[in-house]
Formats: C-alpha cells, sequence, structure tokens
C-alpha cells in the first residue's frame, strides 16, 4: 500500500517546518505521505512496535495483507519521515490495551505541540465498548478488537502469547462488524487456534442483511464453518456447575424509530433459551482514544462521544492542532480514513503557509 504521495526520488528537501504526528494508523500514514512530499519534517509517535496501526495489528491476514503495508510504511522511512514507536502520547487510560502493548516511554501532549509548527492527532479508536450485560466482568467475556490486537502483537513476535486469552473449545461471537468477522475468523483460520477450536458461533442482532460487514461476509464466515446466529443477543454471562452459560433471547425486526436507519431489533417475550460456551468475544464497536480524557485538555475539546472537535479545516480549537481519521468521525473503513488524513496534510499545509 502505497502511503508517500510522490515518487521516491522527488521527495524534496526540507522546508524547514516540522510537523508532529500522533498515531502511526491509516490517517497518521496518509498525512506523512502528503507532507513529505511537500518538503516538510514529519515525526510520527506511536504506542505500538510497530507502524500501521489496525491495518497491521488489528484485522485478519487474509483481509489485509501485511507485507504491502509494511513496504508503504518503509518508502515513508527512506523518504525521511521519522517514527518513535513504543511511545504513547498522553496519558489517557486505554483499560487492558494498555496492559496488552506496554508503552516504553509517555510523552505529554503539551510538551509535542510547542515543540513542533503543526500537530496532527490521528489516534483511532482503540478501546471496545461494553455491553453492560450481566456478567460481562467474567474471565472468559473478553473484547474483541483486544483479542486480535494481542493475537497480532503474539504472532508477529513482539509480546509473549501468554498474553493472549485462552481460547479454545466452543467460542461464541457478539457482533455484526468487521470486528466480529475478524474475531471469527482468526480462530477459524490461524494455524494458532484452529486445532483447538471446536465450534465458533457468531450472534447477531439483526439479520445478515442488515449487518455492517455485510452480507457476502456472512456468508464467507458461513463458509468457514463458523456458525450465524441471526436475530440473537446474549442477555446474561454465568457460571453453574462448573459450566459457562450464556442466557440468549430472540429478537423480531421493528420499524426503525425516529433517526434511524435500520430496523431496531426488539426481543421477544418468552424466547429465551441457554446455550453453553467457553468463550464469548463481544465485537460490538469501539470507542474514539484521543490522548487524554476529560472533555477538553491544552485547548482541545471533546464531543459526547469523545471524538475531537475540529472545524471544516479539521483544526482544533487549539492554533496549529489538527485532528483526522476515527478519533474524529468514530470507526470507519479504510478509505475514509485515509481520505481524512491527507485533508488534514492538505489543512497543515494552508495554515502554515498562511504564517
Amino acid at each position: 500500500m502505497k502511503f508517500l504521495r510522490c515518487k521516491p526520488n522527488q521527495v524534496p528537501p526540507s522546508n524547514g517546518k516540522k510537523v508532529a504526528i500522533i498515531g502511526a494508523g491509516t490517517a497518521g500514514l496518509g498525512a506523512a505521505g502528503v507532507l513529505r512530499c511537500k518538503g516538510y519534517d514529519v515525526t510520527i509517535y506511536d504506542m505500538l512496535p510497530e507502524p500501521g496501526g489496525m491495518l497491521i495489528f488489528g484485522i485478519h491476514v487474509d483481509r489485509i495483507p501485511k507485507p504491502p503495508i509494511r513496504e508503504g510504511v518503509k518508502e515513508l522511512m527512506d523518504a525521511g519521515v521519522e517514527f518513535v514507536l513504543n511511545t504513547k502520547v498522553g496519558h489517557r487510560d486505554l483499560g487492558v490495551m494498555d496492559q496488552l502493548v506496554k508503552p516504553k516511554d509517555f510523552v505529554d501532549l503539551e510538551d509535542i505541540i510547542r515543540s513542533y509548527d503543526a500537530v496532527l492527532i490521528a489516534t483511532g479508536t482503540w478501546t471496545s465498548n461494553r455491553s453492560n450485560t450481566p456478567g460481562e466482568d467474567l474471565p472468559w467475556v473478553y473484547p474483541a478488537m483486544e483479542f486480535l490486537v494481542a493475537t497480532h502483537l503474539a504472532k508477529f513476535g513482539y509480546r509473549p502469547w501468554d498474553i493472549v486469552p485462552d481460547i479454545k473449545g466452543d467460542l461464541l461471537v457478539v457482533g455484526g462488524g468487521y470486528t466480529a468477522e475478524d474475531a471469527a475468523y482468526v480462530p477459524r483460520t490461524y494455524p494458532e487456534y484452529r486445532d483447538r477450536m471446536r465450534r465458533i458461533v457468531l450472534s447477531y442482532r439483526r439479520t445478515r442483511n442488515e449487518a455492517p460487514m455485510g452480507p457476502m461476509e456472512m456468508t464467507n464466515i458461513e463458509a468457514s464453518g463458523v456458525e450465524i446466529w441471526e436475530l440473537t443477543v446474549p442477555i446474561e454471562y454465568r457460571e453453574e456447575n462448573g459450566k459457562r452459560i450464556v442466557k440468549i433471547v430472540r429478537n423480531r425486526l421493528v420499524p426503525p424509530g425516529p433517526g434511524e436507519k435500520r430496523p431496531r431489533p426488539e426481543p421477544i417475550p418468552g424466547s429465551e433459551f441457554d446455550a453453553y460456551f467457553d468463550f464469548v468475544l463481544e465485537a460490538i464497536g469501539e470507542r474514539a482514544t484521543p490522548p487524554f480524557e476529560g472533555g477538553e485538555c491544552c485547548g482541545i475539546k471533546l464531543t459526547k462521544w469523545n471524538t475531537i472537535v475540529v472545524n471544516n479545516d479539521l483544526m482544533t480549537d487549539r492554533k496549529g492542532v489538527f485532528a483526522a481519521g476515527d478519533v474524529v468521525h468514530g470507526p470507519s473503513q479504510l478509505g475514509p480514513a485515509l481520505k481524512s488524513g491527507m485533508d488534514a496534510a492538505n489543512a497543515i499545509m494552508r495554515y502554515l503557509s498562511s504564517r
């Protein structure tokens, strides 16, 4: 995948302007490729041990092959983009993700802002939503995105396999998006799990026609051996007599309410049933993870959804500080995140040129 927006032999000399990018995912890499080709000195900070963000650590190797990503990153490095890895900017608590990644260094956000001519925050969505289902805190109920990151950190040799949950036997994946797809497909196909799994079931509260991953992807993972339980949702996790039990209710679809685009799932009274699983992965969406909590920091504000407030030029309320990608618009696919990063790079150039 190409991030550099010019030929390697056409990268101009430095123009003396320094830009820091926080986050080496799709948006951050896309912005770096634009800025470097215009002569800006670019430094990218990331908490992970390798650039690429979710492209490397969050997605199945078949869905996003890793060699093209690494080639695109190397091209940026050869062009002079500096990467500061294993370094977390700010002190936001990422919960399970902090335990998995274990960054070695920490940098204060304000210190970065004061050290560069412009800053782009592109920190993405690195914590999972929780369902607040009774029993969700049991150790065999785990967030799916964190499971995927743990798996790839271990698979690529950055962390020991003991950081990965001990998934085996019968697995329930809850959700209908791309994270749910990968959470079901990784244990079914990766050799590290394949022979340990007896059964994998994906429970989705609507039908495959409404699933964010799309009906074709649902059919594909079903063909790999994953069972699809449409119109179902867990309502309780519990243990009895040494057995792990998931209480599930069946849904029916009713017309969407005001402001809704998809039919709304409604529980069917009396349809509850118990199912036995050894492990559950919840894939019910991710939250934006700006480098601070509390609504505001360093003159930068957050929305009620924890995304960063920006204007039409993707600049925050702090002059010279921009934001792009999922940390602005919430979880998205590769294309929108890449475009957002490139748009932010162009806005940064306009801002610095005007000064």
